[in-house]
């Protein structure tokens, strides 16, 4: 038996969407990703969305588009907290607009903030508290909320790998200013490749459409407050207002996207189905901590950690898993402040145990939105004995 880390989402229903669109002949940005951006907007409960060609993109947008609100923006050398452990493009635009970051530890339970770490953080140089839900486990909202509001901070939810989840009956990835999302592929639902944020903030709305699109004025509402439009059409037609890039999506994605929210919550339902066998086998079991759920996780997949106190090592686990023919991986990108890159960062961090431990200890098995209990009996069956 093969126990991998994906399984295709699409359908025929899917692939019928995509066709649709190549004998349309009209591939870039229009009615489908604009659909597709009101839609999501709508099931999140939100007021506006912004489709872009990847959650990596949608990190970068976000973060943009708080350098060019008119009130109180970002500028560089501003401080701001952000998680050892997430993606790495969750860190890359905060170091490419000359943020200072300040690294938390995250709490082995849930692999989110340490609460009280991120407490004693704060400084009055921080402007800015990244949030991330980590593999679908819903980040400490309304300690993180409660600390924006008391020190008047921003607040940024990367919810790329958390589509769905559920804190105090509120989705993931609407707590923020600004909220970003991934449809990669093995992501909860898949575009190929996408991202969207969402926002309540119409400011912001407006500056993250501009921004996704060459910086210019063409697809702004015609009320956006970002700029004063002019009498000249023929200027007007390709005038530019912001440093911009060109992370636009196409139909193709928004085709394929509509017709993947509309079973999120079947595949939300049978991850949930698949983790809590998962969680049956390995709640009690001392050689591995594995997640608790901090309100409704999304269930991206299964982490592991090994205990360090435990007498076994991973590297032992791993080669057994291999044998059996299963698949695993780092848990996220694991702790950032190991890797190469961090070098180029300009951070502090007053302690990462945690994410240490989960980088050295650590891995991920898949959860997919198809019932896979027989292959998580293999799992437990192949880790059951060894010691």
């Amino acid at each position: 038996m093969h126990y991998g880390l994906t399984h295709s989402t699409f359908d025929d229903n899917d692939r019928q969407a995509l066709i649709d669109v190549i004998q349309s002949d009209m591939f870039t940005m229009g009615k489908h990703v604009r659909e597709f951006e009101a839609e999501f907007a709508q099931y999140f409960g939100t007021k506006y969305a912004v489709m872009v060609n990847s959650g990596s993109s949608a990190n970068l947008i976000a973060l943009a588009s708080l350098f060019y609100r008119k009130e109180n923006p970002l500028q560089r050398g501003d401080e701001v907290i952000a998680p050892c452990i997430s993606w790495s493009t969750t860190f890359y635009p905060l170091q490419q607009y000359g943020l200072k970051i300040r690294f938390v530890d995250v709490d082995l339970n849930t692999l989110n903030y340490d609460v009280d770490e991120l407490q004693k953080a704060i400084s009055d140089k921080t402007r800015m508290i990244v949030s991330v839900s980590i593999l679908g486990n819903p980040s400490p909202y309304d300690a993180i909320q409660a600390l924006c509001e008391k020190y008047n901070l921003i607040h940024f939810d990367d919810n790329c790998e958390s589509m769905g989840a559920k804190f105090q009956g509120n989705f993931t990835g609407t707590q923020g200013l600004v909220n970003t999302f991934s449809t990669f592929f093995s992501h909860h639902i898949s575009t190929m490749e996408g991202g969207c944020i969402l926002t309540d903030d119409y400011e912001q709305y407006c500056l993250m459409r501009s921004l996704r699109n060459h910086g210019w004025t063409r697809d702004q509402p015609e009320n956006s407050p970002i700029y004063e439009k002019t009498t000249e059409d023929f200027f007007e037609a390709y005038r530019f207002i912001l440093p911009g890039y060109n992370v636009r999506p196409g139909e193709l994605h928004g085709a394929v996207g509509r017709n993947q929210l509309k079973k999120l919550p079947q595949f939300l339902d049978v991850r949930r189905k698949n983790a809590a066998h998962f969680v049956n086998y390995f709640k009690n079991d001392s050689r591995f901590i594995i997640p608790q759920e901090n309100g409704e996780s999304a269930w991206f997949c299964f982490p592991m950690i090994v205990n360090p106190e435990s007498g076994l090592t991973r590297p032992h686990v791993l080669e057994k898993l291999k044998t059996a023919n299963i698949d695993y991986r780092v848990i996220t990108g694991g702790n950032i402040l190991q890797h190469d890159v961090s070098r180029y960062f300009d951070y502090t961090c007053t302690r990462s145990t945690n994410a240490e431990i989960a980088h050295n200890h650590g891995f991920f098995v898949g959860n997919h939105p198809i019932d896979i209990r027989d292959k998580i009996d293999h799992l437990y069956n192949t880790l059951k004995n060894i010691g």
